[in-house]
């Protein structure tokens, strides 16, 4: 394809493809049929049957890669609505976030251990459990493949957003603390959106966990970079 056609086709089919597919996830939620999973895997088809090279499709698509910075900002606004909730629990979401993450960073160095991954992937899975603004960055910080990091993200946070579910239904979580910072800390954005879906006050505490265990991987990853690999 054309330089000139790929400005314009490749970010108009990325967000016209995820309208639909979010159209259909309106009608029949479910993992599955989730925008996140299925817009990569039409852009995919559609990029294979064109020979498009990856390179050729960010050249079009790099100010929608920059909106995501923003995106993540604009979750401060209900975080803000829930401040006086926020203020009274602060320790105890400090210190999830901060095992959490470290948790996360530890479970992904096992992960990649276990299947004796090259160093350039293992430094790619380490970010996986952060927001995207958070862990493109840091995966290029540490040595690793920015791109691999994104399906990582993506995929962690399908898989954290079903288990979330599981777990919220059947752990004894009876107050919207518990069960916002679940999501926020397993599935990053996508847990996001997903407890806005049950309650206003869990998509807050979700995004507010989002952002910080973003903030605390920036630090602990770099470090367990140095520890482990």
């Amino acid at each position: 394809m054309r330089t000139e056609l790929a400005y314009v086709v490749w970010p108009v089919a990325t967000v016209l493809v995820y309208v639909v597919t979010r159209h259909f996830y309106r009608r029949a939620p479910s993992w599955w049929n989730s925008p996140l999973l299925l817009t990569p895997v039409i852009l995919l088809a559609i990029a294979g049957a064109l020979h498009t090279r990856y390179s050729e499709y960010m050249q079009g698509s790099q100010w929608l890669l920059a909106m995501i910075g923003p995106v993540t900002v604009a979750f401060a606004l209900p975080v803000y609505e829930q401040r006086a909730l926020i203020r009274r629990h602060w320790p105890a979401l400090l210190a999830g976030v901060i095992a959490g993450s470290t948790i996360a960073a530890f479970s992904s160095w096992l992960l990649a251990s276990w299947l004796n991954l090259p160093s350039d992937l293992q430094r790619s899975l380490l970010p996986r459990s952060i927001a995207t603004p958070f862990a493109l960055p840091v995966s290029s910080r540490v040595g690793g493949v920015p791109e691999l990091t994104a399906v990582f993200v993506v995929l962690t946070g399908l898989l954290g957003a079903v288990v979330g579910q599981v777990m919220r239904k059947w752990l004894p979580l009876r107050s919207s603390l518990a069960r916002g910072a679940l999501l926020g800390m397993g599935a990053h954005g996508v847990g996001v959106a997903k407890a806005r879906e049950y309650a206003a006050e869990e998509g807050s505490i979700a995004g507010l966990v989002m952002i910080l265990a973003g903030l605390v991987n920036v630090s602990i990853t770099p470090i367990a970079v140095m520890l482990l690999l």
